[in-house]
């Protein structure tokens, strides 16, 4: 998943054992976003990429679950979306070997 932002840098914190986010300074807010992964899915950064974090787990469904609570915990409300393309958006799919 790819960390997108225009002018205020998102910062993200993985909880010990890559069980959770913790998302702070998305669109210059003070409120920090907690999310928690199912069970059986872990997160960590990937170290060859800047701003992009990687979701492993067994099962398939609870990855996508994962991705799509990350994703729509970053929605954009009460703003034009066009103009505002901010958040943590799903970048590559595929088998980690």
């Amino acid at each position: 998943m790819k960390l997108v932002y225009a002018h205020f840098p998102i910062n993200l914190e993985i909880m010990e054992k890559g069980i959770g986010l913790k998302i702070r300074n998305f669109l210059g807010e003070k409120r920090t976003r907690v999310v928690y992964m199912s069970h059986g899915v872990t997160c960590f950064r990937d170290e060859n990429l800047k701003d992009e974090i990687v979701l492993q787990g067994n099962d398939l469904n609870l990855v996508s679950s994962s991705a799509s609570s990350i994703q729509q915990s970053c929605l954009i409300k009460k703003k034009d979306i066009r103009k505002f393309l901010d958040g943590i958006y799903v970048s590559k799919k595929g088998k980690i070997i």
